[in-house]
């Protein structure tokens, strides 16, 4: 148990010293990537069914983007950062793309579909930020 417990320390700390490096990033995400963060903003009154999202709507997003798609994430918002404020976010759906031109190539023929989905899972407006990963 004792050696278990040691080898578990030492793991822990060397992929924490690694990560706090440079050495090592989040899985299929690398330098250079695009990300492309769709935030949906809290609201009093307004709706976000994840279930959705989750199943439906992203997997179609996501199926736009063909080969150019790294990885795609989806975050539920939980909380502010400081204490006993509203949540910024309810949702957070982020595609890592290779190619920002794709993207725009991929969506672009794509747009009125996707925005016909907002009803399936949202009244929100996303905001949308396209970003490039540096690190």
């Amino acid at each position: 148990m004792k050696l278990k417990l040691i080898v578990s320390f030492f793991l822990l700390t060397a992929g924490f010293a690694a990560f706090s490096q440079g050495k090592q990033t989040a899985p299929g995400v690398e330098k250079g990537l695009i990300k492309v963060s769709v935030m949906y903003p809290y609201a009093e009154g307004k709706t976000f069914n994840m279930e959705y999202y989750e199943t439906k709507h992203m997997p179609m997003v996501a199926g736009f983007l063909g080969a150019n798609l790294v990885k795609y994430t989806i975050e539920k918002g939980l909380s502010s950062g400081i204490p006993n404020q509203p949540l910024p976010f309810m949702a957070i759906g982020t595609f890592y793309v290779k190619s920002l031109s794709d993207y725009q190539a991929a969506i672009a023929p794509n747009r009125d579909a996707i925005r016909a989905d907002f009803p399936n899972y949202t009244n929100i407006s996303p905001v949308i930020l396209v970003s490039e990963v540096v690190k």
